[in-house]
Parts: structure tokens; sequence; C-alpha cells
């Protein structure tokens, strides 16, 4: 018994022991302090330090975190400089700091977050939104709250949402305002939109002058879609003074970042109510945080420690958030066993003896493990929950979309990372699988500035007195399509009159003037006018331009105005018939098919019809004679012999057929060929000329010449250049013996008119590329998109046939401009009926056999039974066979049951005759009583 309770007090005095151990081990310390730098008197800093301060008693009045040790927040103020920041924080590692909440501003933070990395110490920034403070370069970062780099990729999808192809950025000229400027960039150019015009505002204190001067190079550029990214006070100013200068009336777009938000959402209620005057229908963007009945009560708690004095923003939320993050990795710190202790900076001991005393700066050992703590931490803040990715950014960013309306604030719709634009709130969506089509992303409707419901066009034509510099090719040849007018810089044609036209439809003036192209003595590269647009030496290109796919790459065209493609024209002879026209009709394919078919059929018929039908028996010089007589005299339907079995009655109805539509488009094709004129040459189409080596004339600055080198491998050395009509005649009548041309390559439009006077060429084979011809602008040009609109609506009004009837008038001779096709008949067409044929025999032969095999079959089984074994049979089986195909069918027992049929019916035949004649006759009786009437 002694023992017993020797061992248990033995048990009980080592786990005190051992209790005792690791309670000293993790002794956790009465106090713990934390850092706080930001600008204590700014939007942010003062809705901040609130926020902080409230944190602070709700994690010192909860038992479970940090149990018992004291949670300590020290502020320091940088005043918005990256010096006075950097001052601060090398304050706060000479002392017992873990970690630092903050700094405020992203520009502070490139200086101070220097000094994390060089003493381990975690700063944890609720309002640093650079994109660029990226966890690679500053891996002691942690950013509580959404990255710019989300907030831009918002407005980038606003601007896609609405049709917009440019915007204008004004922007604070620091790291915070040219990072999110870059971010926007690549998020727009990732939609196929582009920053137009970067309006850079100075940092520090700018004056209402200087912003004015800004704001006026603004409005002379064509955008009216304005990003603002700056911070509060800045932000202001410009409202009001774009409000002076008439820049928030109808038509313009304004698009603010979450600093507006921060500064109305903060601002007192009769403050608020004098902000939104000069803010009526801008857009800004608010960091989403769902509702939830722990933001409700904070928000009712917040009203009544400030006195309605100062509002509640998303980043007094982040704040609150921030300081609760780093209070539950400093208690998991504890709990893992982490010590505060602080060691010296090997690389700063060489600085002892320095009045700065920079020496004095310790590392803090525990940061590494801290740091791990944040980056794991996951619970339910103010602003949600409270997670990190693998990319150390918070889990489900999103933002709102509000509007300015009245003296309010109107929801126009919600952005998240997950299911982009919507009505819905995020978290709706979470549920669901990412959806991003344009039925689901969509908004409320905006009240625009100027107080207008209509989503603005996004851009205008400047109001500077510039005018647009519109290319026209000077042509020297086909002037009906765009000419020079003499001795000026006006243009005519009807390519002038239909950008005239589509013009005067838009809903704007556009000023412009036409600059004529090219030396006047030959037609201008239009490759090399195109070109000049991307170079900004025109804003536009005007004429008869072809949209093909290099000059798309660079440029952008309207909507075709006139169907264009290349085709090949040659010099065509008229045609004798000859003494063998009437063998042009078919094909050669055709002829050899078809007389092998007729063989074919006779055979086919001949041995379905041999073992019943005496007219298909004979010698065998008789029986070739009449296959090929029965085969051939089908063609006329004049065979005389009669088919007996019903296989052969079945093949022969299928082969009338095909024959009959074989006569009947022989016929009509030599008809064709004896009666109508017709043209001949020796150019098939274009690829009889890619086979041949003849030269090939083509329009000196048409794109034709870089199709017939690069698509379809012609030599260069082949190709002939031609400036006119005459030398289009001259060198197609010369031929390539005389040094002229086999063919011409060009559009369709030119060559039109061409033909409209020249009847002795032809169009040959088929337009070989399908093409049209636009007006080209820069890319991405809105006027591009309008004018395609105005040239659709010439279309569908008859404008566009009525400026075409008036240039391009056709003579006599037009109507005989039809492209010169091959009249022959070709095997292609007949196919099916060849096939249907030959299936019809091949059953037909299927099914002979069979019956031959099965008589066969019958035969060797009698042969058996009256020899009486089977060694003589096997002998005979392949005479029997030959002999049983060759030999005649008994056919008399049919032929008298046949006639017996007939003259059964002859017989009810005469006797039907007889009672209806007796019935007729009238009797005696009758002719007595008529005698004695």
């Amino acid at each position: 018994m002694s023992v017993f309770w020797i061992v248990l007090l033995s048990a009980l005095s080592l786990g005190v022991l051992s209790d005792g151990l690791s309670g000293n081990g993790s002794s956790r310390p009465a106090v713990v302090n934390v850092g706080s730098i930001f600008t204590l008197d700014s939007t942010i800093g003062r809705v901040a330090k609130i926020a902080i301060d409230e944190a602070v008693k709700d994690i010192n009045a909860n038992s479970s975190v940090l149990k018992g040790t004291k949670y300590n927040v020290i502020f320091r103020n940088s005043n918005c400089s990256g010096f006075l920041g950097l001052v601060e924080a090398l304050r706060f590692m000479e002392t017992d700091i873990l970690a630092v909440i903050g700094p405020q501003s992203s520009v502070v933070a490139h200086t101070v977050l220097h000094v994390g990395n060089e003493l381990l110490t975690p700063f944890v920034s609720f309002s640093a939104t650079d994109p660029t403070l990226s966890t690679l370069q500053f891996p002691y970062f942690v950013r509580s709250t959404q990255s710019d780099l989300h907030q831009m990729t918002a407005v980038a999808e606003i601007v896609e949402n609405y049709g917009w192809k440019e915007v204008i950025v004004v922007f604070l000229d620091d790291d915070y305002g040219r990072n999110g400027l870059s971010a926007l960039d690549d998020a727009l150019a990732a939609r196929r939109c582009r920053v137009s015009y970067k309006a850079g505002i100075p940092p520090g204190n700018v004056s209402r002058s200087e912003i004015m001067d800004i704001l006026v190079k603004v409005a002379m550029t064509e955008s009216r879609v304005i990003v603002l990214h700056t911070y509060p006070p800045t932000g202001f100013t410009v409202f009001s003074v774009a409000h002076y200068l008439g820049m928030m009336d109808d038509g313009y777009v304004w698009i603010a970042t979450d600093w507006l938000a921060s500064a109305v959402d903060s601002a007192p209620p009769l403050q608020s109510v004098g902000m939104m005057e000069t803010l009526q229908g801008v857009i800004f963007l608010r960091q989403y945080t769902p509702d939830s009945e722990r933001k409700r009560a904070f928000s009712a708690r917040w009203n009544k420690v400030t006195g309605g004095s100062l509002g509640l923003s998303t980043y007094g939320l982040y704040a609150y958030d921030a300081a609760w993050l780093l209070a539950h990795a400093i208690d998991s710190f504890f709990d893992q066993g982490g010590k505060i202790s602080f060691s010296n900076d090997s690389n700063l001991l060489s600085t002892q003896g320095s009045k700065l005393h920079l020496d004095k700066m310790v590392i803090f050992d525990g940061g590494p493990l801290l740091l791990k703590n944040l980056m794991e931490s996951d619970f339910e803040g103010l602003t949600g929950r409270v997670k990190f990715t693998n990319g150390r950014s918070l889990v489900n960013p999103a933002y709102e979309i509000i509007n300015v309306v009245g003296t309010g604030l109107h929801r126009v719709g919600y952005w998240s990372n997950y299911s982009g634009l919507s009505t819905m709130p995020p978290e709706t969506l979470y549920s669901h699988p990412p959806n991003r089509s344009s039925s689901t992303n969509q908004l409320n409707s905006v009240l625009w500035p100027g107080e207008s419901i209509r989503t603005p066009r996004g851009w205008v034509f400047p109001n500077n007195g510039k005018q647009l510099r519109i290319g026209v090719p000077r042509r020297v040849s086909y002037k009906e399509y765009v000419s020079q007018v003499q001795g000026t810089n006006n243009s005519k044609g009807f390519c002038i009159d239909v950008f005239t036209a589509a013009v005067n439809l838009l809903p704007y003036a556009v000023p412009y003037q036409f600059v004529p192209y090219g030396n006047g003595r030959e037609n201008p590269n239009y490759n090399e006018l195109v070109k000049l647009i991307t170079t900004g030496f025109f804003d536009g290109v005007v004429g008869d331009i072809a949209i093909t796919t290099n000059r798309t790459k660079i440029v952008d065209f309207t909507q075709p105005y006139a169907a264009s493609g290349l085709v090949v024209v040659a010099s065509v002879s008229k045609r004798n018939t000859g003494a063998w026209a009437f063998l042009r009709p078919f094909s050669p394919q055709m002829w050899a098919v078809s007389a092998a078919f007729f063989v074919f059929i006779g055979i086919v018929v001949w041995i379905l019809e041999h073992r019943m039908n005496d007219e298909f028996r004979g010698t065998p010089k008789q029986q070739i004679i009449t296959i090929f007589w029965f085969s051939l005299s089908t063609l006329f339907f004049a065979h005389r012999e009669t088919t007996v079995s019903t296989l052969g009655r079945g093949v022969l109805i299928i082969w009338l057929f095909v024959v009959l539509i074989i006569n009947s488009s022989y016929t009509a094709s030599l008809t064709s060929i004896l009666t109508v004129q017709q043209l001949y040459s020796p150019i098939k189409g274009i690829e009889s000329l890619r086979e041949g080596d003849d030269p090939i004339g083509y329009q000196v600055g048409s794109f034709a010449e870089h199709y017939l080198t690069d698509g379809i491998g012609i030599p260069k050395s082949r190709l002939m250049p031609l400036g006119s009509p005459e030398e289009y005649a001259t060198a197609l009548q010369r031929g390539p013996e005389k040094g002229g041309v086999a063919a011409i390559v060009d559009e369709r439009p030119y060559i039109e008119l061409f033909l409209a006077s020249q009847c002795r060429f032809r169009i040959i084979g088929q337009e070989f590329t399908k093409s049209g011809w636009g007006f080209a602008f820069p890319r991405d040009s809105p006027l591009a998109i309008d004018l395609s609109t105005a040239i659709l609506t010439l279309s569908e009004n008859g404008d566009l046939q009525r400026i075409h009837d008036k240039w391009l008038t056709t003579s006599a001779c037009s109507s005989e401009n039809t492209e010169l096709e091959s009249d022959r008949l070709h095997l292609k067409s007949f196919w099916g009926l060849y096939l249907l044929c030959g299936i019809a025999c091949f059953l037909a032969l299927l099914v002979y056999f069979i019956q031959i095999i099965n008589r066969y079959r019958q035969a060797s089984r009698d042969d058996l039974v009256s020899s009486g074994g089977p060694g003589s049979v096997r002998s005979k089986r392949i005479q029997r066979l030959l002999s049983l195909i060759d030999e005649k069918e008994d056919v008399s027992r049919h032929e008298r049951k046949r006639r017996k049929l007939e003259t059964s019916l002859s017989e009810s035949n005469v006797g039907t005759e007889r009672e209806r004649e007796s019935k007729r006759r009238p009797s005696l009786g009758d002719i007595s009583f008529n005698t004695r009437s």
C-alpha cells in the first residue's frame, strides 16, 4: 500500500513539474506592444485611429484572445511623408515592437517596408493598395485590404460593359497613382480598350489654376470617359474645377476609385450633402463588405463614439480587422511556444559610434513565426472572411459600384473577382459556378452627368479647330471611283459620295479635309497609303480600299460599302462547231463510263435471260453480237429482244430510265452548242494561270500583286503592271507572243467598268477571293463603328444604290459580260444514276446465282441417287455446273399453264358476250304483239 502512494505522489509531482516547465517555456508577457504608422489627420487616418482604439478595447476585453496579455498599440504620425514614415519605423525598431499596423500610404510603404525586410518585423497595412507592393519584394508586408489590381480590373470591366474603347486617366503622379494607372492600362488592354490620355497631377499642394490647366488639355481630347485616381483633397478640387469648366455636363463620364467612397462615407451628413452638388452623375467604387449583425452593431456603436461627427468608411472596418488579425496571430505565436526576443543586426555593427545610433535597432527573432501565423489566419471580421490566398491576397475581392444621384447614393451593382459585374451581392453567387456571360454581367440604370439616363457615347470630336486629315488616293485610271478635282485638293467619285453621305447621317459634326495621296502619274500603292494611318500622318483613308487580311492587322475598316474580289479576264474567240462538235456535250470521262455501262448492261441482261430466252441463245458469235446489239439498241429504245425473266426486266427498267436522262441531257447540250454562239479561251481560270508560264497583268497599286506572289506562289517575273483600261486592252490583244499578257487579274468593280466598253474580253471562271471596299481608320477608332452604322442605313434606304447608278453607268455591251464557263457535261453530274444502276445489276446477279446454286445442289443429289455412289459425281461437278448454267430451262409446263389460262379467259368472255346478245334480241311473242297492234 505504501508503495502505491509513493508511485502516485511521484507521478503527480512529475506532472506538476512538467506543467511548470512547459508554462515557463511559453510564458506570456504582461503586455505586447504593436506599432502603428499612418497620417492621423487624413480622411482615412481619422477613421482608422478610432477603429483601432475600439478594436484594442474589444481584444483586451476578450479573455479568449491573448489570454490575459494586454494588447497595446503605439501610434506614430507619418504625415504622408516617406521620410517621416521611415524615421518613425526606425524608432519602433529600437523598442520591443512585435509588428506594425500600417503604413497607410502606398508612397510611405515603398520606403518603410525595407526596414521590415531587414529586421524581420511584419507590417500589416489596411490601406496601402498599390499593386506593386508585392510579397516577393517585401516578404514581411501583409496587405489586409484589397489591392488596386482588383479595383482597376473592375473599372476596366465597367468600361467594357458600356462599350467604351478609350479612357482618360487623371492621376496623382506618385507611386500610388502611377502604379494604379499601370494596372488599369493592363486591364483595359486585355479587353481591347486603352488609355488614350494620361493627365498627371503633381503630389503635394496643387493650386486650382494648375488643375485647371490640366483639365483644359483633357477637354481638348476626344475621349469623354475620365477615371480619377487620386487622394480626397486633390480629387474634390478636380471635381470643382471640372464643374466650373462644364465638364460635368451631358456626354461626360466620370469614374472615381475608392478614395471618393472613403471621403463620402466618413464625412459628416451636412458636409456630405454639400459634396453631392459637384458630384452629380459620378460613378465610384467602394470596397464591398458583406452585411452582418456584427457590422451593424459596430456601426451603431460608432455613431455613439463619434457623436455623428465622423462617418464609418470601409477603411475603418479594415483597420479594425487588421488589429484583430495581428492579435490572433500573436496569440497563435505564444501558443506555439514563441518568445519575444531580439538580437543585433550584424549589418549595423559597423555603425557603432555614429550619432544616429543605428546599432540600437534589433531584429525580432520571432518575426518568421509571427508572419507564418498571419498568413494562416482564418476568422470572420467586420469586413467578412479574413483569409489569405497563396498569393497573400485576401479571398473574395469585391467592390460596390455607386452612382451619385441628387443628395444620395444609388447602388448600380457589384463587381467580384469570382463572377464579374452583377446586380446581386457577391456572396449569393459564390455557391454557383462562375458565370461571366453578357446576360449575367449587367448593371442597374445610371443617372449620368447632365441628368441624362442615356448611356454616353464616350467620345466626341474635340472642339479645338483641328480637322481630320483624310487621305484620298490620286488615281489616274477608273476615275469614276475616286479622283481629284482639277486645281483643288477636293475629290469626287463614287467612294467620295458614299463617305459624304455616311458622314451626314452621323449625329455629330465631323470636321475633315481631303488630302490627295499620289504623284498623279500612276496609281498610288494602297498598302503604303494605309500604313500612313499608323504613323499619324492620316486620320483616315477614304477611297477604293480593299479590306485585306494584312491591312486589318494595322487599321480598322468600316462596314464594306461595295463588294469586291479578284477575277481573271482574258481574250475570247468565237468557236466554230466543226465536224466533231457532236462529241463536245460530254467530257471524255463521261463518254468512257457511258460506253462501259452499255456493254455491262448487255452482259448482265444476257446472263439473266440466257437460260430461258431463245433470243439470247445460239452460237458464241451470235450471242456476242446479241449482247452488243441489245445494249446499243436501248439507246434509241429500239431493242427487239424481249426479256422473259423478272430480274432482267427489273434491270432493264432502271437502265432505260438512265438512258432517258442521258439522252435528254445530251440533246439539250448539243442544241446549245450548235445554235448559240460559243466563245472560247485557252485560259480556264486562276488554276490554269498558276500552272502555266505566260505573263499576267495586274493594276498598279492593287493588292492583286501581293496575292499572286505571296498567296498562290506565282513568280514576280511573270507579272506585268498595267496602269489604265487602255493598257489592259492593248496587253490582252497582243497576247504573250507579242509582249502582252495572257490574262489580267484585278478586282471585280474595275473589271466591270472595263468590260462595259471592251466586248472582246470576258471574265474567266469564278471570283476566287471575297472581300469588299471600306474606309480605313486607326485601330479602335469609334468613328469606324459609327460610319459602319451609317453605311448600313444608306444600303437599307436605297441611297447607296442611287450613288452607284450615278457614277457607275454601263453600256449595252455590259449585258454580255457573263463569266465564261465550260459547256460540257461531266461525270460528277451523273454518277448517282450510274451508281443506282450498278446496285440494281449487282442485286439481280446475286439473286440469279443463288438460284443457280440451289438448282445445282438439287441436281447433285439426283445424280448421287442415280449413280449409287459419290465417286462418279465428284469428277463431273464442274461439268455439271457449267452445263446447268448453259442449258435451256424447260418452260413448256409454264407455257401450257399460260395457254390454258388464256383459253379459259377467252371462253368466259365469249359466254358473257352471248348473254348480252340474247338480252338485246326481242322474243317471238313480242314480235307478234307488235304486229297485231
